[in-house]
């Protein structure tokens, strides 16, 4: 179990025992002398190296997570293929398109908000095993709600697939999310303001395609009065956050002037706006945009100043302010800026807080797991990132 007090060397000895290994034979197999096998036993000497701990455990023939006193669950892979295939089903699902009858009364547009404005609180407090279980129905409530009327509740239909395709981003689900963001922006069709919304997370989407840039700036101009000094604080959020988009875009495609333009248009709309909001599920903000700069830093391979800027805007007022997901989610980015300037030290140390702030960011999201697997493996990783590595089944 996680909780298991026993320290590793009473274990690795317990585990030579059973195996009838004498403390020499063991000691042979490892290459080591049987002096450096009683120290680590009697817990003198501690392990540190994953190399060395995969060694052991392969003469004990047991799971590195075992001998560290972890179960092995790979962070509910199983049941997170499970999930995603019931959402696949529900965003293909037609029935009501055509008319056929289902027997059940449509969920009312009051009750559907409460149910969309739900799931996006736990997609942002990165609750995503729970989300994957909840989308299926309310997709399939957006459906069939949608049917009968296309107007009544339009934007619970757009908000519904929105945190849907964000949801699917995270998971590396690309071509759901795609399909969830599409739907997003045929039923935001004729509303600037949903359109918007929508176009957000279809930039998530398409963040490796230059071509998604000039459909968010064209988004972002739709918003609000031409003049870029008025607008409602979520009209500014809205264009804010699709300049944004727009920007990360350009990062990785490495138009590094791009991105700088985009992001001091995007400063001057947060200042108006300031930090502590979340106008149409977008957190946008002066904090917001300075995290931005940090992604956009890793993605054009700025890794100094990437770690500079994170290092100034986590200490913000505004940061505590920003929904878990967001945070956690920024710290991953971190975490490969500090691997860019040759620092696995503080990459561990930023992905251990992002694990223990929103441990599903962790442990359901492939990007983040990639960049725990690669910061373990560093020769010079500390050893306190090898234990969730280990339990993640990365090592």
């Amino acid at each position: 179990m996680s909780g298991d007090p026993v320290p590793i060397g009473r274990r690795v000895a317990y585990l030579r025992v059973r195996r009838r290994l004498s403390q020499q034979s063991f000691a042979d197999r490892l290459g080591k002398s049987k002096s450096w096998v009683d120290k680590i036993e009697r817990g003198v000497r501690s392990l540190e190296r994953v190399s060395t701990i995969r060694e052991i455990a392969a003469v004990l023939r047991v799971d590195a997570a075992a001998l560290l006193g972890r179960d092995v669950q790979p962070a509910g892979v199983a049941e997170r293929r499970e999930g995603v295939a019931r959402i696949r089903a529900a965003l293909s699902a037609y029935e009501m398109a055509f008319g056929r009858p289902t027997g059940r009364e449509v969920m009312s547009p009051d009750r559907l908000a409460r149910e969309v404005r739900h799931a996006w609180m736990t997609f942002q407090h990165a609750r995503y095993p729970r989300l994957v279980e909840l989308l299926p129905a309310l997709v399939t409530e957006v459906h069939r709600a949608h049917a009968q009327n296309p107007e009544t509740g339009r934007a619970a239909v757009v908000e519904a697939y929105r945190v849907t395709a964000g949801l699917l981003v995270k998971l590396d689900e690309g071509s759901l999310a795609w399909l969830a963001a599409d739907r997003a922006m045929s039923a935001a069709a004729g509303d600037p303001v949903l359109l918007a919304c929508a176009a957000v997370q279809l930039g998530q989407v398409l963040r490796a395609s230059a071509r998604a840039r000039p459909v968010m700036l064209a988004a972002a101009s739709q918003i609000g009065p031409s003049d870029p000094g008025a607008g409602t604080p979520q009209e500014l959020s809205l264009r804010g956050s699709l300049l944004v988009q727009a920007a990360l875009i350009a990062a990785r495609a490495g138009d590094d002037r791009m991105v700088e333009n985009l992001l001091d248009e995007a400063v001057e709309l947060a200042a108006r706006v300031g930090d502590g909001h979340d106008h149409h599920r977008t957190a946008f903000g002066p904090t917001a945009v300075e995290l931005a700069r940090v992604a956009a830093a890793v993605e054009l391979g700025d890794g100094p100043q990437a770690v500079a800027r994170h290092e100034e805007a986590i200490g913000r007022d505004g940061w505590r302010w920003l929904p878990v997901e967001h945070r956690a989610a920024h710290l991953i980015d971190a975490a490969r800026a500090y691997l860019q300037t040759s620092d696995p030290a503080n990459a561990a140390r930023v992905l251990l807080r992002a694990h223990s702030i929103a441990p599903a960011e962790i442990r359901h999201r492939p990007a983040a797991r990639d960049v725990v697997a690669q910061v373990a493996r560093e020769p010079d990783a500390p050893p306190t990132i090898t234990p969730l590595a280990i339990n993640l089944g990365l090592l």
